[in-house]
């Protein structure tokens, strides 16, 4: 049996740590760090044994190293997006990006 793919952007196998921040119901922020399983333009899967409930809100910080890809003092960009959880399963959870970004290095 065929499977058919139905997701409209390509994905990529993706092992990078990622910082996920929520409000909790005090308001005070509160931050995570997990796993990327694989990532699109549109979302990625964050690996975890204890996910959010879908439709959290949460602002993400993707680490990305560049030490492969560029020389100079910063080694490492952050892209800082947010979104929503759209699905969870054993493994983890699927949170959808909204479409504002912003890319910057990552000065740690």
């Amino acid at each position: 049996m065929k499977v058919i793919e139905k997701r409209k952007m390509e994905r990529f196998d993706l092992n990078l740590p990622a910082l996920l921040s929520i409000k909790a119901e005090s308001g005070n922020t509160r931050a995570f760090e997990f796993m990327i399983r694989d990532i699109c333009a549109g979302g990625a899967f964050f690996k975890t044994d204890t996910p959010f409930s879908v439709g959290t809100d949460v602002k993400m910080d993707l680490i990305i190293p560049l030490d492969k890809l560029k020389s100079g003092k910063n080694n490492r960009s952050r892209i800082d997006v947010s979104g929503s959880v759209i699905r969870t399963e054993s493994q983890g959870m699927a949170v959808c990006f909204d479409k504002k970004y912003s890319i910057s290095p990552w000065n740690r």
